[in-house]
């Protein structure tokens, strides 16, 4: 009999959820560049006379909620996006390399393809499309950026990553959901 690992019943990414500063602007870039579809929203979330925004989210007692909304993007994870409005809020977006930094890949068919549509649509794009190597080679990337700072990474590998040749156990492949 073998132990359990991990957490009973998990079943894979839910959600990614992440703070903008403006709700509308953020609705544009992800319906309009990235392809999301808005699927519903939540209104304001306060707590005036106790500390259940600080104790359950881990922010300022006194921040607010302004607004959620969700969104979902072909075969991966929602999207919750907050605005939130908080006396004591970090002003800056964490780099890849800050603790808590992070960044959000999507695959995409053609990279050459995509990269192309972003940047025909003003969307910075950080450098030139980079070739994996070693367990990954087979795979290209590349970063770009929200216009209000969060990274993005676009990941293609058509014919598969060099480590699946042998591996006994597959990433998972939103191209490819069933595998």
């Amino acid at each position: 009999m073998s132990a359990q690992r991990g957490i009973p019943g998990i079943r894979g990414t839910d959600h990614i959820g992440f703070t903008v500063p403006n709700l509308d602007d953020a609705h544009t870039f992800l319906v309009d560049i990235l392809g999301c579809e808005e699927v519903y929203r939540l209104g304001a979330k306060r707590s005036d006379d106790d500390d259940w925004m600080h104790s359950h989210l881990g922010v300022h007692p006194r921040t607010v909620i302004s607004e959620i909304r969700f969104y979902r993007l072909g075969n991966g994870a929602n999207f919750e996006v907050f605005l939130y409005q908080s006396a004591d809020r970090q002003r800056t977006q964490p780099r890849n390399s800050d603790i808590g930094g992070y960044h959000i890949a999507f695959y995409v068919d053609d990279l050459d393809e995509a990269v192309q549509y972003l940047r025909d649509n003003d969307v910075e794009v950080m450098g030139e499309p980079t070739a994996s190597k070693q367990s990954a080679e087979g795979q290209r990337w590349i970063y770009f950026r929200s216009p209000w700072g969060l990274q993005f990474e676009l990941v293609s590998f058509p014919q598969g990553k060099a480590y699946e040749n042998d591996a006994p156990r597959l990433l998972w492949h939103p191209a490819h959901p069933e595998r």
